[in-house]
């Protein structure tokens, strides 16, 4: 199972990335729940799907460096830096997810990071 769930991984970030929010729907699991360290709120698939989009179009193309991935019975754990594209274009944000996933499905994500540089310069901008 760990190659399947690497591989899920690598499929889910790939998307991410791009804002394949196609792809996203069909990794996701239709209960699946995404929570956030920042705003300490559990989101739905559609509100996990709706705030990927509205990330990729105000800060894509996204890339994962630095990463370091971790797979466990249930998912796995990965840390990286995030690096954004377009009017974001410089801002480095570590952050780490830990996902419960099978090699097929996401299952729940509960994802650590500082979305304040990207804030401060999406404000600074008028977006």
């Amino acid at each position: 199972m760990s190659a399947g769930v690497s591989a899920l991984a690598d499929r889910f970030f790939a998307a991410v990335s791009r804002g394949d929010l196609a792809e996203l729907d069909e990794l996701y699991s239709p209960d699946v729940a995404v929570w956030h360290n920042y705003d300490d709120v559990e989101q739905t698939r559609a509100e996990s799907l709706r705030l990927l989009s509205w990330l990729a179009a105000k800060a894509g193309p996204l890339r994962y460096v630095d990463v370091r991935r971790t797979v466990l019975d249930d998912g796995f754990v990965q840390q990286h830096v995030i690096e954004l594209g377009g009017r974001c274009e410089g801002i480095r944000m570590p952050a780490m997810l830990r996902v419960f996933c099978d090699d097929r499905r996401i299952r729940r994500i509960e994802e650590y990071v500082d979305p304040g540089p990207l804030n401060a310069r999406l404000a600074a901008s008028g977006h």
